[in-house]
């Protein structure tokens, strides 16, 4: 293992942003990985995966330990079910592709979601009504000081709406490097009613979807509104979409009656934070090389040479514009570095 410093991380984040590692070692094993921490137990540690759910806005002071962990297979199965593992440095879209030409259900919904697979629990990803939880059995960590490694099930990771015991209680303790999960062999549950996949379904005239529809669906869908990072710097949503008290939203519902909302429970509804934005104005706008992108409102884009503290200004206006016009508090889903 080679330790680099002064390492750019312009190909290492999705946003295409220049930042530079104090010091950088990329690890292909958890034995690597392990190695790794106790040869340098005192330095302050940044820990990167595939680099699409953050904002660098500055140089990181520290060693970045690049998880290129490789490698998936099936570990146990029955007639209905397989179990599958995947270590944490596997692409997660191609990760995806690989389960449904195996014909094993229930992450055709999350296909195209930027990142790898040891950062799906994190924030617990989530598209077209579905969640990683479900279909997620269990994870295996490194506790970075002690490099114990433990295993977390459903129960302990604290899923909640792009939320998990990772990116709270435990935040920046352990390093997951693997990921199990119990995925269906037949008797397939499509979920094609939320979004709009059955229309994308009907335009190809398909009334009877194979996994592989339903996937080819959900990325025709996010093509059309989402940039590719490799082409246009981009991190995906940047907004989480906000969940507020369904008492907050009726008074606001009477000043702004077309708002749409998801109830949540009896208590909480959600509101699309990309009809906020668009509806705010910002749509489409440039600031410099920082941007709006111009189909879809709640992604946030690099130009070319915007810095991270000028796309974070631009995603700081929308939420005070946001806040001012409908009382409304968007918060980022995309880390901060």
């Amino acid at each position: 293992m080679q330790i680099h410093t002064n390492f750019s991380l312009k190909n290492y984040n999705t946003f295409g942003i220049e930042a530079k590692a104090k010091e950088f070692v990329s690890v292909h094993s958890t034995d690597e990985l392990i190695e790794i921490l106790q040869q340098y137990p005192t330095s302050k540690k940044f820990i990167l995966g595939g680099g699409s759910n953050m904002l660098l806005t500055q140089d990181i002071d520290a060693l970045v330990i690049h998880l290129d962990l490789k490698g998936k297979k099936v570990i146990d199965e029955d007639e209905d079910f397989v179990w599958v593992e995947s270590q944490a440095g596997e692409n997660w879209h191609e990760f995806v592709l690989w389960t449904i030409d195996q014909n094993f259900g229930g992450l055709e919904n999350l296909s195209l979601i930027p990142g790898n697979v040891g950062t799906t629990p994190i924030q617990n990803i989530g598209a077209y009504g579905v969640e990683i939880k479900d279909t997620f059995v269990l994870c295996e960590a490194i506790h970075i000081e002690t490099q114990e490694l433990l295993v977390f099930t459903i129960e302990k990771c604290k899923f909640g709406y792009r939320e998990s015991i990772f990116k709270n209680e435990i935040k920046d303790e352990f390093i997951i490097t693997s990921v199990v999960f119990k995925l269906t062999k037949r008797n397939h549950k499509l979920n094609t009613s939320y979004g709009a996949i059955e229309a994308e379904l009907e335009k190809q005239h398909i009334k009877n979807p194979s996994l592989k529809d339903v996937s080819n669906a959900v990325i025709a869908i996010r093509e059309s509104k989402l940039p590719n990072p490799k082409e246009l710097g981009n991190s995906g949503s940047f907004f989480k979409n906000p969940v507020i008290l369904k008492s907050d939203f009726e008074k606001i519902q009477q000043k702004f009656p077309d708002m749409p909302h998801y109830v949540v429970s009896e208590t909480e509804v959600k509101v699309p934070a990309g009809w906020l934005i668009e509806q705010a104005g910002f749509k489409g706008k440039r600031f410099g090389d920082a941007g709006i992108h111009k189909n879809q409102a709640l992604v946030l884009v690099n130009y070319g040479n915007a810095t991270g503290q000028e796309i974070l200004e631009v995603s700081k206006n929308i939420q005070k514009t946001i806040f001012e016009s409908y009382g409304i508090s968007i918060e980022a889903e995309v880390n901060i570095i």
